[in-house]
């Protein structure tokens, strides 16, 4: 997940910000389902606590980078 974030972070300051947010909000996506089906050791938060902030921002990420893609999609 790390080496992950860091190419679409990579990508967003190189490239095009844009779909280096969406493939950040992928990652933190992905982060989310491999911390529900079981990943990681950390005992500090529950794991529904990981997976529901992972998802919403991983989620928050992707439809920004859409909208800001394609300003068609934002709703009136």
């Amino acid at each position: 997940m790390l080496v992950g974030a860091v190419l679409a972070v990579t990508f967003a300051v190189l490239f095009d910000v844009e779909w280096g947010g969406f493939s950040l909000g992928v990652v933190m996506t992905l982060g989310a389902m491999f911390r529900l089906t079981g990943g990681g050791l950390l005992a500090v938060r529950t794991r529904s606590t990981d997976t529901v902030t992972l998802a919403a921002f991983g989620v928050a990420l992707m439809a920004g980078s859409l909208v800001l893609q394609y300003p068609s999609l934002m709703p009136l």
